[in-house]
């Protein structure tokens, strides 16, 4: 166990008032920021599906759907032309245990705050980790970050985007990003 050592810093009035108005300041500035359906995401809600065909396959425990998938998890969306869902407990079973997402196609999953595209991708539940592999873009506001494979983590709201082997695709096999600075307002000289 780590050694703790407690450091006092002692203010004045004045400064103690500024120090707490001003994180009041930040602390209402970070409550009206978008909330991320990334962290914390509820992978235990229910899944629907809706598609314009399945077709079970209760032997292999899977279900696939096919023409404008449309995924819905709590506030999480996710849209591909091919999906594969991965059960178990099926033949017979009336509760079957939803394990694996596979999306094919082209697919896009929306967050309240995010949009992450990519050629692939696979929902594991069980772990809870969103995987997009191929032409990634993870995109919140005017802020985007592209790659070949992105991972994200449902519980720390983590993502990692690995930028592939280079000259496979236009980035050269490395991350790209694009991302909006705040406009601050220039001094005047005194």
């Amino acid at each position: 166990m780590r050694n703790m050592r407690s450091v006092g810093i002692i203010l004045a009035p004045s400064l103690a008032v500024a120090a707490l108005v001003a994180t009041a300041s930040i602390a209402q500035v970070t409550q009206q920021q978008p909330v991320s359906a990334l962290k914390g995401h509820n992978s235990n809600a229910p899944v629907d599906v809706t598609a314009e065909r399945i077709e079970v396959q209760d032997r292999a425990d899977r279900a696939v759907f096919t023409g404008n998938v449309h995924v819905t998890q709590a506030e999480l969306t996710l849209d591909t032309p091919r999906l594969t869902v991965a059960y178990s407990g099926g033949q017979g079973n009336s509760n079957p245990q939803i394990k694996r997402l596979d999306a094919a196609g082209g697919v896009v999953v929306h967050s309240p705050s995010e949009t992450a595209k990519g050629d692939f991708g696979v929902y594991d539940l069980d772990r809870k980790l969103i995987t997009l592999i191929g032409n990634v873009q993870l995109t919140r506001e005017d802020n985007q970050v592209s790659g070949s494979r992105l991972v994200i983590d449902l519980d720390s709201g983590r993502a990692v985007i690995d930028g592939g082997p280079p000259g496979v695709n236009s980035s050269g096999g490395r991350v790209t990003g694009h991302f909006t600075v705040p406009q601050r307002q220039q001094q005047k000289p005194q």
